[in-house]
């Protein structure tokens, strides 16, 4: 499994993205850096496997999971997460494989292990430390944007900051898409408020309203945001927050989002075999 943690469809995308490397001096007689794809297998193998960095085994990675954090700290600090799931999103587009006429957002909680920076007490957790994962994801579930905050912040406090940070993607002729056409939500978002909000920027709301019988009919549409909840999930380190540093775990997040992208590219490019 290590050795195809990072296959070279995912490489070629994040390798012209890194950060240059501070040249060493002519006389430098230390170790060589670890190598940057080494780093990034160490950096999946804790995404994908939720162990500590600690326990990254070195034989089988190139590189000692300390390697790795430190990697993930300072691309982390390069925005290279945001800008590797922006590249795949304008991949996605550019083959016909990203719809934005709908979307979907909602909220999901995890509990901080260890607390830490924007960890909340939580309403659903006995008031024990955690955090949300605001998400928003095309018709087919492909995630757009994703936001870490505290468990005791209400999904609709996100609805506008998400929709500020979506990324403009670009990959067909004409002006890049940075926003959906309709929004579906359930009734947690439920302000008019924030309806107004959407239609000044051009998106129609979906949204159920609070007191109402359930049956609208608008979870044939918003389904895809749980399931892609369950897919970043599937990521063993994202079921629980043990990085006491909030923007690390957010890019473990960006991350986790990358690769569903990559897989939806990958099993398009299979089917047409």
């Amino acid at each position: 499994m290590p050795a195809g943690l990072v296959p070279d469809d995912l490489w070629e995308g994040a390798a012209p993205l890194l950060p240059t490397r501070r040249a060493r001096r002519r006389r430098y007689s230390g170790r060589l850096p670890a190598d940057d794809r080494d780093a990034l297998r160490g950096i999946i193998y804790v995404l994908c496997k939720g162990v500590s960095w600690r326990d990254v085994p070195l034989e089988q990675i190139g590189c000692s999971g300390v390697t790795a954090w430190r990697r993930l700290r300072d691309w982390t600090e390069a925005s290279l997460w945001p800008q590797l799931h922006e590249v795949l999103l304008c991949e996605l587009r550019a083959a016909g494989l990203l719809d934005m006429d709908d979307a979907a957002i909602d909220a999901s909680h995890v509990r901080a292990l260890r607390g830490g920076a924007h960890a909340g007490p939580s309403p659903v957790d006995r008031a024990r430390p955690g955090n949300e994962h605001h998400l928003i994801v095309d018709r087919y579930g492909t995630p757009l944007v994703v936001f870490l905050t505290s468990g005791n912040r209400h999904g609709v406090t996100q609805l506008v900051p998400l929709l500020n940070a979506m990324p403009r993607i670009r990959g067909v002729r004409g002006r890049p898409r940075h926003r959906p056409g309709q929004l579906f939500a359930d009734r947690g978002y439920d302000f008019d408020t924030h309806r107004r909000l959407l239609r000044a920027r051009g998106i129609t709301p979906k949204i159920a309203r609070r007191g109402t019988t359930h049956g609208s009919g608008l979870g044939k549409s918003r389904w895809v945001v749980e399931r892609t909840f369950a897919w970043l999930h599937q990521f063993k380190r994202l079921r629980i927050r043990y990085d006491t540093r909030a923007d690390l775990h957010r890019a473990l997040l960006q991350l986790a989002c990358s690769i569903i992208c990559l897989r939806r590219l990958r099993n398009s490019f299979s089917n047409h075999q």
